[in-house]
This record gives C-alpha cells, sequence and structure tokens, in this order.
C-alpha cells in the first residue's frame, strides 16, 4: 500500500511553516492542499485542543469572508496530531503566495471578541472552545512567519527518503 503524501514528510525535519501537502486534478480544476505547520513535531507540545478548535472557527470564517480568497477556498481544518492544520485551495500556487493569506488569517484571531459558530446549534462540541489560547497561539505563530519570511525552509516540505529494492519494493519506518 503507497504511503500517503502527508505520512512521507520526515516528521523528525519539518519546521513550523507553510508547505505543499500534495496538488490534484479534479476534473478540469487544479486543487492544491498546503500544510499550515504551526508547530514543530513530536519537539513541541502539541496545540492545545480547545485553542485549536476556536482557531478553526475564526481562520475558516475569516478566509471564507475575505474578498480575494472566499472561492478560492475548499477546506480549512485541523491536523489530527494538531501540530498545524490543512487548508485546501483552487488553483496551484507556490507556499510563498499564500503567505500574506495565511499571517493574515492568523493575525485576525487578535481582533476576535467572540468564536463565530461557537453555539449548541452552530457546532458539535461548542463548549470546546478557548479564545484566550487561541490568540496566543495566533500570535506566536505570526511573529514566528514574519521573522523567517525570507528563510526557504519554512515553505519547503522535508521528505522522508525510502529504501527501495530492485524490484522496487519500498521499505518502511516501523
Amino acid at each position: 500500500m503507497d504511503l500517503i503524501p502527508s505520512f512521507s514528510v520526515d516528521h523528525t525535519a519539518i519546521i513550523p511553516g507553510i508547505f505543499t501537502s500534495r496538488v490534484d486534478k479534479v476534473g478540469d480544476e487544479i486543487i492544491t492542499t498546503y500544510d499550515i505547520r504551526v508547530t514543530k513535531p513530536n519537539a513541541e507540545p502539541a496545540v492545545d485542543v480547545a485553542a485549536m478548535h476556536s482557531l478553526e472557527h475564526i481562520i475558516a470564517t475569516y478566509i471564507r469572508n475575505d474578498d480575494q480568497w472566499k472561492n478560492e477556498m475548499i477546506y480549512w481544518g485541523p491536523m489530527g496530531c494538531l501540530t498545524g492544520f490543512y487548508i485546501i485551495l483552487k488553483g496551484d500556487r507556490a507556499p510563498k503566495d499564500i503567505f500574506e493569506l495565511i499571517v493574515n488569517a492568523f493575525k485576525s484571531v487578535a481582533d476576535a471578541d467572540v468564536v463565530p459558530g461557537a453555539t449548541a446549534k452552530n457546532c458539535g462540541h461548542y463548549l470546546m472552545h478557548n479564545l484566550g489560547m487561541a490568540k496566543w497561539y495566533a500570535a506566536r505563530f505570526v511573529e514566528y512567519l514574519e521573522k523567517n519570511a525570507n528563510d526557504p525552509l519554512i515553505f519547503e516540505y522535508p521528505k522522508t527518503e525510502r529504501l527501495v529494492t530492485d524490484d522496487g519494493q519500498q521499505f518502511y519506518d516501523s
């Protein structure tokens, strides 16, 4: 069975940043999935669950209301490992091309007085939000991105090299 692209990333080498996870053609449309890595996997604690949930709501709302991006966005949601998010956009842009979008989306968290959609009618676990921690994580990530904006490593996805035998058999880490 093939290893899916997000599992072929060397999680011991990845740092916070904005990365292309995969590019797919769906009909005539190009769809790109980006990895928005907020913390360093396996080195920093995962993002607090309630804060991650609040970030999901606030940033999804921000992007879906942004005049430039609302028609390009297909999905915004958290990674299961709670170290970042995936955003799926129409088109095929380099990670640097969505840098401003991501920075502005995370900056928007500072202006939030409430978490949009955090009601029993709108959310499956509306009590699991932490706006204060969401603001802290967002500010930390914005500061990091702006400080490292000229570092190509925050835009380059490290890949895990897999041993392949002459007959094409692949070996995977256990």
